[in-house]
């Protein structure tokens, strides 16, 4: 049974990763903004995402602001949905992370005929 659910299982964990802005928590306590972003490769749908803050209500807002959205909607959308609700100093941190993870995405994706 075990075998059947990975099977059944369409998602894939990819990060991403850039530095943190000086004079935060955030650069105080990691150096680096950091996403881990669960995506269904079927749909290329952003299905959670969990970040390097500081807060646990930081964490779950910005969550939620990117759940959801389609990645072939493109990363400029995501990047005005992010601007648009997080306002502090390490959003651009955060844009850069994301970009990175769904480059990283992307890029393992298209590489292999199977998707993994």
């Amino acid at each position: 049974m075990e075998k059947e659910n990975f099977n059944l299982l369409d998602t894939v964990l990819v990060t991403g990763y850039a530095p943190s802005p000086q004079g935060t928590a955030m650069h105080s306590l990691y150096k680096y903004a950091g996403v881990v972003l669960e995506i269904d490769r079927n749909s290329d749908v952003i299905i959670n995402a969990e970040f390097t803050f500081v807060t646990c209500l930081a964490r779950d807002f910005i969550a939620r602001v990117i759940q959801g959205y389609d990645l072939n909607d493109g990363l400029e959308g995501l990047f005005i949905r992010i601007r648009k609700r997080y306002w502090a100093p390490s959003t651009e941190a955060v844009n850069a992370c994301v970009k990175a993870a769904v480059q990283r995405y992307f890029d393992v994706k298209n590489s292999t005929s199977d998707h993994i």
